[in-house]
């Protein structure tokens, strides 16, 4: 990575512009109308992405030093795929509140703030009060990212099966950042069913072991008043999330209903291996990028902060997730098969038709500001 200016700096008069003296009218305009800061400078234009290292990708709480590598991917896919401006920052700390503090006095340099890599369930309320606090984009991308491309590749599976999402019921293993946003985004999106497990079974609202969190989705999802263990809740489910490692066993993938999607999405090692999910589902998709129906952030983070940052978003609305998610299954819902519900993340289509349907729903929605 490296920083690099978008004009030359060539001779005196260049470095008059450029630095003094010449900046410190562009200075003393923003301190008169602060808003031109938007116009002058990069903040508007520019996303930090921000970790506290205590849950990188499959590698765990490695701690910030360690986690820069993922921070400085991240900065380069927003680049790379949306030509959005990221600056990695690792924080050493894992106060919730200190986290919030530290974000918020760097926000006045940022465009939006992408949190990457906290675990739940501080993450929750890191992102809340954040939003609660700043007025610009605030993006937990574990959470959020996932479950926007998750409800893509569902629609294009069930639109390639002739189903409506209203006739599937759900099941996701895993109730984590990424199994509470799924189930969220999918309730949004008008999800037939869908019960959210973690390591004790069924998230349901008589388990007195929840945590607050867990506790709200308990309440919002199982419509069915599904009890026990992942595995009976699997019996008859038309589709199978999963964002939590562990392996599921082939006897519980062949309970799933007929025609059933396999969405295994564990990294490096899927819940159910492809080979096995095939044998008894209709669409098998996983984090893998040697499988098809890669289920990648990449897919989602570019293109929402492309389009929010665009219009000036003063925060990112469900309104936003869901456009950004019929917007990316657009892209491919003509050339669908088995093998290919959800784009390449090297697709050139999709991160322009994210940002513009997330842009157009920043409007419709009241939070854009220009």
């Amino acid at each position: 990575m490296a920083v690099r200016a978008t004009v030359p700096v060539r001779d005196a008069d260049d470095l008059s512009l450029a630095y003094t003296p010449g900046v410190a009218k562009v200075c003393a305009a923003i301190a008169e109308q602060p808003e031109l800061a938007h116009d002058y400078t990069w903040t508007s234009q520019v996303v930090a992405v921000v970790t506290d290292g205590s849950a990188v990708l499959g590698l765990g709480d490695i701690g910030p030093a360690a986690s820069m590598p993922v921070m400085e991917g991240k900065a380069i896919l927003f680049k790379q795929f949306a030509g959005v401006d990221a600056v990695p920052i690792a924080l050493d700390c894992r106060d919730t509140d200190e986290i919030v503090e530290t974000v918020a006095r760097l926000a006045p340099s940022f465009g939006g703030v992408n949190l990457e890599d906290i675990a739940a369930p501080r993450c929750f309320e890191i992102e809340r009060k954040l939003q609660e606090r700043l007025d610009i984009p605030v993006f937990h991308d574990d959470q959020h990212g996932t479950a926007v491309v998750t409800l893509a590749a569902l629609r294009n599976a069930a639109r390639l099966t002739g189903r409506g999402l209203a006739e599937l019921r759900v099941v996701i293993s895993g109730a984590g950042a990424a199994g509470v946003a799924i189930a969220k985004i999918l309730l949004g999106a008008g999800i037939g069913d869908v019960a959210l497990c973690d390591r004790r079974g069924v998230v349901c609202g008589d388990r007195e072991d929840l945590t607050d969190v867990k506790r709200e989705i308990a309440g919002l999802t199982n419509r069915a008043g599904l009890t026990g263990s992942l595995e009976d809740a699997m019996a008859g489910a038309d589709v199978f999330i999963g964002v939590s490692g562990g392996t599921v066993p082939e006897s519980a993938v062949a309970r799933l209903a007929p025609g059933a999607f396999v969405f295994a999405m564990a990294n490096p090692d899927p819940e159910i291996h492809p080979t096995v999910a095939a044998r008894h589902a209709a669409v098998v998709a996983t984090g893998r990028s040697d499988f098809p129906n890669q289920i990648n952030n990449v897919l989602a983070f570019p293109g929402i902060f492309a389009g929010a940052l665009q219009v000036r978003a003063a925060r990112i609305t469900e309104g936003m997730k869901l456009a950004a998610a019929e917007a990316l299954a657009a892209v491919v819902a003509d050339e669908l098969t088995p093998q290919r519900v959800i784009p390449s993340p090297f697709d050139e289509r999709v991160a322009p038709a994210v940002a513009a349907a997330v842009a157009a729903a920043a409007r419709a929605e009241g939070v854009a500001r220009r």
